[in-house]
């Protein structure tokens, strides 16, 4: 009786735990297969970039005093080099890799090392801060490139590997997850819709290959959250359908081309919401609209709700200004707005925001002590709304910064407005100029706006 008890227990474990045992392990083994297939296939693709660039500088800080120089001059200048090491990605076999643009950014040199040893000079085609991509390109042929995947396929959950050169340390392999889709208002890009994983990224991980199961490209790491510098389980990619557009464009035009709406938009609150007797916080509402812009002509208004453009739903003012950047110039599309409680849909053709937002008009400010070197424009409406700076706030934005300069010094950026010098508020250029004439001294006060914060800073030189 007892070996029957025995040959029962034996079958039933044969016929149901062993089962599932094998079941338990299938999962390890498979990932284990997957992981290894996968890096033989990938990692080929993936190159390590270090760019140089050099810096002038002077021999000691004390030139950088007014008093010192008087006596002394400027001093004997000496060069300086700065050196990043970042990763890159091969996308054709002539040579273009796409890498994450504060890698290269402003370079004088860049190197390309690949996974043979073979090292390459490369030539910077193009680059875009907006969205931190860069394209560069080495005189190679028959080179491994990498399978690219569809933004669209992606689902949070999913296994990714992050491919690049941490700290140096060429062809680092890292596993995890896809933690969320569609991060923004993060303020690490203007254009933000990125792919949040728990992959380890570090330094050095930027401008690499973050694939799927199967080795397809879906995104390039351009960050982490990190209050040491370190990974936390945190890190962020650059969706692949949003850099191979950057990339065909700038191998195209030698620019990126992004679509404009014309229009100023807030978040919906609750309060909003119930204030406009609206079904829900869903959408956005158009806070102004600028005369000529696409949206005008196409007949959208002030107090409108874009709830939907071309079919895609808005949930945010990242969201649309996210969609109407993917759209092509020139393409007519719906939009759909909700008006006095009913739901109406216009077409409307999109216009070019790298043409709307290039500044006519710069002033280069020279013989200031604190601000020379900057090149500011007046805030016409097409930057006002390209760079999202409310109706309320008015100044200069500040077009571009010439390295080593005293405004470079400062802090400021590219896309800054200039709102205040000394406590007077600035109304536009001739006002800003009149300014700059009447500062003495070697104190100066200044407010920019910068991402929907005013920054007040103290400059003393």
């Amino acid at each position: 009786m007892r070996k029957t008890i025995r040959n029962v227990t034996a079958a039933f474990v044969a016929l149901f735990l062993l089962p599932l045992a094998v079941q338990a392990q299938g999962p390890r083994t498979f990932e284990r297969n997957w992981i290894e297939e996968v890096v033989e296939q990938v990692l080929p693709s993936v190159v390590n970039i270090s760019s140089v660039k050099k810096v002038t500088v002077n021999r000691s800080p004390l030139f950088s005093d007014p008093f010192f120089r008087d006596f002394f001059g400027n001093g004997v200048p000496r060069e300086r080099v700065q050196q990043a090491l970042g990763s890159g990605v091969i996308v054709s076999g002539d040579g273009y890799i796409v890498t994450s643009n504060h890698v290269v950014s402003e370079a004088d040199e860049v190197e390309v090392r690949l996974s043979d040893e073979r090292v390459f000079t490369a030539k910077i085609i193009g680059n875009d801060p907006k969205s931190d991509v860069a394209v560069i390109k080495i005189d190679a042929k028959d080179l491994p490139v990498i399978k690219i995947g569809k933004s669209s396929d992606l689902r949070i959950g999913s296994y990714v590997l992050a491919l690049g050169n941490p700290y140096g340390l060429a062809g680092t392999v890292t596993h995890g997850i896809i933690s969320a889709l569609g991060r923004s208002g993060l303020g690490i890009t203007e254009y933000e819709n990125f792919i949040q994983t728990d992959a380890p990224i570090n330094p050095g991980n930027s401008g690499g290959a973050l694939v799927n199961m199967e080795g397809e490209l879906i995104g390039i790491n351009t960050a982490i959250l990190s209050q040491s510098g370190g990974n936390i389980g945190i890190g962020f990619a650059i969706p692949v359908d949003l850099v191979m557009d950057i990339v065909q464009s700038l191998r195209k035009y030698g620019r990126v081309v992004r679509g404009w709406l014309g229009v100023t938009v807030q978040e919906i609150t609750p309060e909003i919401a119930e204030a406009m007797e609206l079904e829900s916080s869903q959408g956005v509402l158009i806070a102004d609209v600028i005369k000529g812009s696409p949206a005008a002509e196409a007949g959208i208004r002030q107090g409108d709700v874009v709830v939907s453009i071309n079919g895609k739903e808005v949930n945010d003012p990242s969201a649309l200004q996210f969609l109407v950047s993917e759209i092509a110039p020139s393409t007519r599309v719906p939009v759909t707005v909700i008006r006095d409680g009913d739901r109406k849909t216009v077409t409307v053709t999109i216009g070019d925001l790298s043409e709307a937002e290039i500044p006519r008009d710069t002033y280069l400010v020279e013989d200031n002590r604190f601000l020379e070197g900057a090149r500011v424009a007046d805030l016409i409406p097409p930057l006002r709304d390209s760079l999202e700076v409310p109706n309320n706030v008015d100044g200069v934005v500040v077009a571009g910064v010439e390295s080593n300069s005293p405004a470079s010094s400062t802090g400021l950026r590219p896309g800054d407005v200039i709102v205040a010098i000394n406590g007077r508020k600035i109304a536009g250029l001739s006002e800003f100029k009149e300014l700059l004439q009447s500062i003495d001294g070697r104190r100066m006060e200044i407010s920019i706006y910068r991402q929907g914060m005013i920054l007040n800073m103290t400059l003393i030189r």
